[in-house]
């Protein structure tokens, strides 16, 4: 048997409410982070690391800050890519102002200003909710993109109206830029998302996360319990918007090494949006399952026919993976909106009581 858990007993409250009340959860978990940490970078190609494994945690990351808002606060958003177009940026001006800057640090305080954008931006959640307060994200999403092409300051007046991402040393190892191998650009990713990732679970797990809970599931109820509305969601604004703009500096820092303001277009927010419908709203491994899938569906379908020796020409493979990315939103908001995340729930529940029927 996968799960265990006799002889597993709790004496008190602490252990009950542990964040790994089945011993064999924090096992998978360290399984999962030594393959992260120590196989993937020995045996992943180029390739792997610039289609799969980089693209995963970044989308990831991003639809975690998303999910913040929307999954555990009930905060509609439509604007995530402008977020994280505002942390891509906020990293770039650091980077050339301060170019002593260390650029994990600079990275990390680039949500800092996405953050206060964020706020900004939400403030119209105090009186509206639902269908409104998504088409005011959807207009920030607008307004931003629209100051990222206008405004030249933002990218030191380049007359491509585009961000280059120069050669940045950490140590003596180029981190990021054009001379950065895909190695260490994946081992930066992957330790700036396992830290907002814990950070995101002791906070979903807090008073802070129930706060956001209660906002969502019922607002009124929670400000005649004495919950301070406000405080409750400009904070989700806050933090998810730190995250997002985080995402957005490792998303053109440490893989794509150039943007556009088009690159924050709507069609990211949906992405990202996706992502996190398909994986599980409310839940954080949720966010890492539904990248998994929505970044390496086009990767499968590229490979699979031709393995197969079926002839399948890109423009096809694109309309199918719409249509596959399509039928899959669908299929999650009418069978199990809390998405794979709850299919795996089912699955460990199966297996914890296996092979007795309930």
């Amino acid at each position: 048997m996968l799960y265990r858990t006799a002889g597993q007993f709790k004496t008190s409250y602490r252990a009950d409410q542990a964040l790994f009340p089945v011993r064999h959860d924090a096992f998978l978990l360290g399984v999962i982070l030594v393959l992260a940490w120590v196989v993937f970078p020995l045996v992943a190609t180029e390739f792997a690391f610039q289609t799969l494994l980089i693209p995963v945690l970044i989308y990831s990351l991003a639809a975690l800050g998303l999910n913040i808002l929307t999954g555990y606060a009930g905060q509609l958003s439509l604007g995530t890519a402008a977020f994280m177009g505002v942390g891509a940026y906020a990293c770039y001006k650091l980077i050339t102002l301060m170019p002593w800057m260390n650029p994990i640090i600079a990275i990390l305080l680039s949500g800092v200003f996405s953050a206060g954008v964020g706020v900004a931006f939400g403030i119209p959640s105090l009186r509206i909710k639902g269908f409104y307060l998504a088409i005011a994200t959807l207009a920030a999403q607008f307004f931003l993109v629209w100051l990222f092409e206008k405004w030249s300051w933002l990218y030191n007046d380049n007359a491509s109206g585009a961000i280059q991402v120069p050669n940045l040393e950490m140590f003596g190892v180029y981190i990021a830029g054009p001379q950065a191998s895909s190695t260490i650009q994946y081992y930066v990713v992957l330790f700036i998302v396992c830290l907002l990732t814990w950070m995101c679970i002791n906070l979903t797990r807090g008073t802070l996360g129930r706060t956001w809970k209660a906002t969502r599931d019922m607002d009124i109820a929670a400000e005649l319990i004495g919950i301070n509305l406000m405080k409750s969601k400009l904070t989700a604004f806050a933090i998810s918007s730190y995250i997002v703009g985080v995402s957005g500096a490792l998303f053109v820092f440490m893989w794509r090494g150039a943007a556009e303001p088009n690159l924050f277009d709507i069609p990211l927010s949906f992405r990202i949006l996706f992502i996190a419908i398909i994986g599980g709203l409310g839940s954080i491994m949720g966010n890492y399952l539904g990248a998994i899938l929505i970044v390496g569906l086009p990767v499968v379908l590229n490979l699979l026919p031709n393995a197969l020796g079926i002839p399948i020409d890109s423009a096809t493979v694109e309309h199918l993976n719409i249509m596959i990315v399509g039928s899959l939103i669908i299929f999650f908001l009418i069978v199990e909106p809390h998405g794979l995340a709850q299919l795996w729930r089912l699955i460990r529940e199966k297996l914890i009581l296996w092979p007795f029927p309930h």
